[in-house]
């Protein structure tokens, strides 16, 4: 709800969870119970951005029916 919410309010978003993420709890001096798993970028986009066009692969190439 909050990535479509930033989008209705005319932001791009970003999601990321980089992995390790405990870099994160020490930048921000969290305690040792809080973990962050995700983080969300959001921002005005440059004019001319563009997205790129990635393709699903096709059923067949992940499934395997028996």
């Amino acid at each position: 709800m909050l990535i479509t919410a930033l989008h209705h309010a005319g932001l791009s978003t970003l999601t990321h969870t980089p992995s390790p993420m405990g870099f994160l709890a020490d930048i921000l001096g969290r305690p040792e119970r809080e973990r962050p798993f995700l983080l969300v970028v959001a921002g005005h986009t440059e004019d001319g951005a563009t997205v790129p066009d990635i393709e699903r692969k096709p059923l067949g190439e992940i499934v395997t029916i028996l």
